[in-house]
């Protein structure tokens, strides 16, 4: 095997701070999805995540002279207290490099823990930019999140125990979530020297898809940007060693979107009681999208609960989302006639279907908008049906469920069309979330064009979301087009939107 990573593995030094952790059954989801689910509980780790196996691994390989010196390293959180640990468990100081975004539970639990906090950049590739710039300047020993060896065979444990626990000839397909590649190349390494016939199955989020991107064109790539949702994903470009391993031994990567890891983080909750950070879910929502594409059966699927450092704000987000994510909600945008007892009539063909949310605005003497939320039984095909009802008793329907801006933003306004505006254009923005972010974004927008609408919703994400309608005259828009493009601010036009011409526009 290439880079002996078997023996590294068994070799490998995690459990003066780590503890092997538990491989148990999800009865409920299991019943559901009619396949045998085993849930690998990384989240009971002392940091609440794997990766105080490889910080320590490598941490604890250290010679004594060279770790007098301390240890520095970059991460949004995860690795970060991982490695704040195993420097406090060896006498080391340890510098920590936290992007300004990094949840605060995080940065708390690394001071908690000894590590010397610097908070630097907007994300991690910034953080670590900074950190290597440190390590030189102060003579530190940097400790890589994933481009490591001893990283990777520290996370490879989590392998070995699985095999320990169940026989491998049982398991089917293992799902690992991706960030910068280490848990999924050392899970990978191990398991395939052992048993070459499970799967090793990775799961990146859609906006954050830097592993199944490089597989896909057979190179490393630099994603222009990735989702802060999962933040302990979020990495720009995969590592040198993890992608090697990865091209040996992945057999596929699978995206999932937001809507469907909050759905997984539900389905978690569900079966054991514990709340699982965004990341930490992929797996589960990897195993189901899997399931659903290949229709089996009676299979034994494991997913790696990688981790449960999530920001209580956060799970208003989540909760709002797991719905949708799970196909148990659908979002209608219904026009009615402005006359007595329409309104009544819709509401006669919804039955006592169980309502989630309701908004009505008048729109003129001849009609009016709904938006509308409705629990669904039975997802997809319920959906569709409630859909052929509406519009067979003659009410003009739309389906939102899937429109993003209509779930992100419109669902929560109050208002109407804007009579007589012209030359409105509508964008969705998004920004780093901390103090005075959005007094920043509105000073960078400035003051050339009129804002004709704006919503803007904290609900504890490490991003900041602005619907924001500007009018922009026709002889301005190659300015106003360069403008946008030097703030740096991720934005999309949603001016076609069919929710814009509906609610808004």
């Amino acid at each position: 095997m290439q880079d002996n990573y078997l023996e590294r593995i068994l070799k490998a030094k995690v459990y003066d701070v780590a503890v092997e952790t538990p491989l148990e059954s999800a009865a409920r989801l299991s019943r559901r999805l009619g396949n045998r689910v085993f849930f690998k509980r990384e989240d009971l780790q002392p940091v609440f995540s794997f990766k105080i196996r490889g910080a320590y691994n490598k941490i604890a390989q250290l010679s004594a002279l060279t770790a007098q010196r301390g240890v520095i390293c970059a991460s949004a959180g995860n690795h970060a207290q991982g490695v704040a640990l195993a420097a406090r468990t060896r006498g080391i100081p340890a510098v920590i490099v936290m992007p300004v975004t990094a949840p605060e539970i995080k940065v708390q639990a690394v001071a908690d823990f000894g590590g010397e906090v610097v908070l630097h950049g907007e994300d991690y590739d910034q953080a670590y930019e900074h950190a290597v710039v440190l390590a030189r300047e102060r003579n530190l020993v940097f400790v890589h999140p994933f481009d490591d060896p001893d990283v990777i065979a520290g996370q490879g444990t989590v392998a070995m125990e699985i095999l320990r626990q169940q026989h491998g000839d049982d398991i089917d397909a293992i799902f690992v979530p991706i960030g910068g590649g280490g848990l999924i190349a050392g899970i990978a390494a191990y398991t395939k020297a052992l048993y070459p016939r499970i799967k090793i199955i990775g799961v990146e989020p859609e906006e954050s898809a830097g592993m199944y991107e490089s597989l896909r064109l057979g190179k490393r790539v630099t994603l222009e940007r990735v989702g802060s949702f999962a933040d302990g994903v979020a990495v720009r470009r995969v590592g040198e060693e993890p992608y090697r391993l990865a091209r040996l031994y992945v057999d596929e990567v699978i995206l999932v979107t937001t809507d469907q890891i909050c759905a997984a983080i539900q389905d978690i909750f569900e079966d054991t009681r514990a709340i699982a950070e965004p990341s930490g879910a992929l797996a589960v929502a990897g195993i189901k999208k899997y399931v659903a594409r290949e229709r089996c059966t009676d299979r034994q699927l494991i997913a790696i609960n990688c981790g449960a450092n999530m920001n209580f704000d956060r799970l208003r987000y989540v909760t709002e989302r797991a719905d949708l994510g799970a196909q148990r909600e659908a979002l209608l945008a219904v026009a009615i006639p402005e006359a007595p007892g329409s309104f009544l009539r819709f509401c006669q063909v919804l039955g006592k279907r169980s309502v989630t949310e309701f908004n009505y605005r008048y729109d003129s003497v001849e009609s009016a908008q709904i938006f509308v939320g409705l629990g669904l039984a039975q997802g997809r095909s319920e959906r569709d049906a409630v859909v052929r009802s509406i519009a067979a008793a003659g009410f003009s329907v739309r389906d939102m469920t899937d429109n993003e801006m209509a779930k992100q933003h419109v669902r929560y306004m109050v208002g109407g069309h804007a009579r007589g505006l012209t030359h409105e254009r509508l964008y969705r923005f998004e920004f780093p979330e901390r103090p005075g972010a959005l007094l920043r974004f509105l000073e960078a927008i400035g003051s050339a064009w009129n804002i004709s609408l704006f919503h803007y919703r904290n609900h504890g994400a490490d991003y900041g979301r602005v619907l924001a309608g500007i009018q922009v005259p026709p002889a301005t828009t190659t300015d106003f087009l360069l403008h946008l493009n030097e703030l740096q601010y991720a934005f999309i036009d949603e001016t076609d939107n069919p929710a814009h011409a509906l609610f808004l526009g």
